[in-house]
């Protein structure tokens, strides 16, 4: 077996990004600007939300940026830039509850993984979203069983593009980086797998990114994660 373990990203690869996250966005931006539409508006729009095409822009900030990334450019919208670190734990608050409640599985997700898992891979998950996070948005599908390894930017291995959540994974699982493989919907999900020096870099569209956004970088691009095992 050549590859031996994977890693993915979570939103627009295990889950569907848009339908997961834009009601999630929605909810939180209403919050924030407390009857405010035009301000409600602004922090999606000036932040990746496409309102004519009615998705997010792939690498925008709202479509590959971590909680508090996203929580210090709302600060400083909001002309709150002290209050940045408050806004984060409501952002948090707010990502847990919705993400419970709105989080889309792609299709196929849990006998995807099963088949990979069954195939003797050790997997993993990497996301810009929190640890609590991933257990919230993917404990309905039944499929965290099937991970061996979750980090999210609050986990202690740094936030992507840079490589430590994928080298984490490869130290934890005794696996080298070079029999790994890398999944995700976004460039800086390719980024962090090149910069970890994994074996193979696959884009996935069901999430923000384009053929052509992620083509450029990744060594395949793949419609979704089901057909993962085809191409291992």
């Amino acid at each position: 077996m050549k590859y031996r373990g994977i890693v993915f990203d979570k939103g627009g690869t295990l889950l569907d990004f848009n339908r997961t996250w834009l009601p999630i966005y929605l909810y939180a931006a209403q919050e924030f600007a407390e009857g405010d539409t035009g301000l409600a508006e602004s922090l999606l729009t000036q932040h990746g939300f496409d309102r004519s095409k009615h998705k997010f822009i792939g690498g925008s900030l709202l479509a590959a940026g971590n909680n508090q990334q996203i929580a210090d450019a709302w600060a400083v919208q909001m002309g709150k830039p002290d209050q940045a670190e408050a806004i984060g734990t409501q952002l948090h608050r707010i990502f847990r509850d919705q993400g419970a409640i709105q989080a889309t599985p792609v299709k196929q997700l849990a006998n995807t993984l099963r088949r990979l898992k069954q195939s003797g891979r050790k997997l993993g998950v990497a996301t810009a979203d929190s640890h609590q996070g991933i257990i919230n948005t993917l404990q309905a599908f039944d499929v965290l069983q099937e991970f061996d390894f979750l980090a999210g930017y609050d986990s202690g291995h740094g936030v992507k593009p840079e490589a430590g959540m994928v080298l984490a994974f490869c130290t934890q699982m005794a696996l080298s980086a070079e029999s790994v493989v890398v999944v995700g919907d976004n460039r800086h999900d390719i980024e962090m797998g090149r910069n970890a020096n994994a074996g193979l870099c696959v884009g996935v569209l069901t999430g923000t990114s384009t053929r052509g956004d992620l083509e450029s970088i990744a060594d395949i691009v793949i419609e979704d994660i089901s057909l993962l095992a085809e191409v291992i």
